[in-house]
């Protein structure tokens, strides 16, 4: 499932990103994607190539690749949007956590919490 106000473009300094043609209220389900399960071994090999930006821990020391939009939202320690996993259905849904305006960049934290403001592997702002 993925809210059908999304739509991606190209951003001046982070490459894709997710957007929104609409208005959308705080805690708003926007999007649920499936996920592809790799082991921790497979892990290893991701982490020395692009897609090592793009995948997501896992339980148990694996990752994941998520399906639909979410490899493309965007990092922000002020993110407006926040990612969980269920780990029981294979899935990674994203939830806003303030209202969003329309034309606004969707952004999570890498870190998994909104406002964890932990230093991640890039610089970011």
């Amino acid at each position: 499932m993925i809210h059908t106000c999304l739509y991606t473009k190209k951003t001046e300094h982070k490459g894709w990103g997710v957007f929104c043609t609409e208005p959308i209220p705080a805690d708003t389900l926007i999007e649920i994607s499936p996920v592809i399960i790799m082991s921790a071994v497979e892990k290893e090999l991701l982490d020395q190539t692009v897609l090592y930006n793009y995948i997501f821990d896992w339980e148990s020391g694996q990752c994941c690749m998520a399906m639909g939009l979410i490899p493309v939202y965007n990092h922000s320690y002020h993110s407006n949007c926040e990612y969980f996993q269920d780990y029981a259905d294979c899935t990674i849904f994203i939830k806003t956590v303030r209202d969003i305006e329309a034309d606004e960049e969707l952004t999570i934290n890498y870190n998994g919490d909104w406002d964890n403001k932990k230093a991640i592997w890039f610089e970011a702002s």
